[in-house]
């Protein structure tokens, strides 16, 4: 189920909604069904080397090590 943003044209807010197939949303905020569907630009997975090193130290620091190959999980283990 994609995630799409509406803008409200009754109390002009915009939100980010779960739509399936051909359901009508409305505005979580006042209820209404005179939203607008906008145009969202995709975001692409971070593939910079230092984006990529900054999102591994901070999955170890938080006990998370499913990203990290066997050999790399032994050694952070060690120090």
């Amino acid at each position: 189920m994609p995630l799409f943003d509406f803008h409200c044209q009754l109390c002009d807010k915009t939100s980010e909604l779960l739509v399936r197939g051909n359901d009508t949303p409305s505005c979580p905020h006042c209820g209404s069904t005179q939203i607008d569907k906008l145009l969202s630009l995709p975001a692409a997975p971070g593939q910079s080397k230092a984006i990529i090193a900054n999102a591994r130290r901070a999955a170890a620091k938080e006990g998370h090590f499913s990203n990290f190959s066997a050999k790399e999980r032994k050694s952070l283990l060690k120090g």
